[in-house]
């Protein structure tokens, strides 16, 4: 993720595609394709269109695709974009299918793609590129990375973050199956020569916190990291938000996401206010 990378929209036309495709380009992110079934030859923002991913990276060199693809057909926007071997795909689109979430993503590894979503906002390298549906205000560039499985609480911790700014910024989505976990993304981040440290934004449900908390523990992750969990006050017994918000066998609980990091010696701030401090 850099000024320099090249980027593919799949289901361009679209909505949703056409418009963050707008966004996209006036924040100076480098659009050089997009694509939509049946609409191959046409331009969306002086965008060439073209009917298939193929055809794409067979005229344009491209570094990452965003799908905007309905549900119905997003698991095989992502295999398309794997075979084409684009190494790194985010994934906007909500509500697929968990067994079409799973074969897409699993598919994509053993080509050696990194899937970010699906239910994901993106992710932003301030200043240099964007590559989702993110406010582009709330970041400036900095030397914090931030990984978030809540949309609205990144936008809110990257404002009060502003200060010290952010070198990389990821929503890694919401639903049960997700390509890059908490784990993958904070091993990127410990390599990554642009960021200090990294600040954590978890939630109730699924146990990628205390996976990242025990790889902190045995020293996998060096780098300061300080986290904020929400869900302090949810009920229990009741559904709450994102689709992967599970709580099973006494693991994925606010309390136990809590203690695994304090086990780790993690600093975890009980509200957004607290980080800048802490960090």
């Amino acid at each position: 993720m850099n000024k320099d990378t090249k980027v593919l929209v799949q289901g361009i036309t679209g909505r949703e595609g056409s418009f963050h495709t707008r966004l996209m380009k006036s924040y100076s992110t480098k659009i050089a394709a997009g694509t939509s079934p049946g609409k191959g030859g046409t331009q969306v923002e002086g965008i060439p269109v073209y009917d298939t991913v193929e055809e794409a990276v067979k005229e344009h060199e491209i570094d990452a695709s965003i799908i905007f693809v309905p549900a119905s057909n997003a698991a095989d926007a992502i295999v398309e974009a794997a075979d084409s071997n684009i190494k790194l795909i985010v994934t906007i689109t909500e509500h697929i299918p968990v067994i079409e979430t799973l074969r897409a993503v699993r598919y994509a590894k053993s080509r050696g793609s990194s899937v970010i979503g699906p239910n994901s906002p993106g992710l932003i390298a301030p200043d240099e590129t964007m590559i989702g549906i993110m406010p582009s205000r709330a970041f400036r560039k900095g030397r914090v990375g931030i990984i978030s499985r809540s949309g609205t609480l990144t936008y809110e911790v990257a404002e009060v973050l502003k200060d010290r700014g952010q070198s990389l910024v990821v929503g890694i989505g919401g639903d049960p199956i997700i390509g890059s976990s908490m784990l993958d993304l904070a091993k990127e981040m410990e390599a990554d020569p642009q960021t200090d440290s990294i600040v954590v934004i978890g939630e109730i449900g699924g146990i990628m916190e205390e996976r990242l908390a025990s790889a902190i523990a045995r020293g996998e992750i060096k780098k300061k990291v300080v986290a904020y969990m929400a869900g302090m006050t949810a009920p229990k017994e009741k559904r709450m938000g994102h689709a992967g918000a599970v709580v099973y066998m006494g693991m994925g609980t606010f309390q136990s996401k809590i203690e695994a990091f304090k086990r780790a010696n993690v600093k975890v701030a009980k509200t957004p206010y607290e980080i800048p401090e802490m960090i």
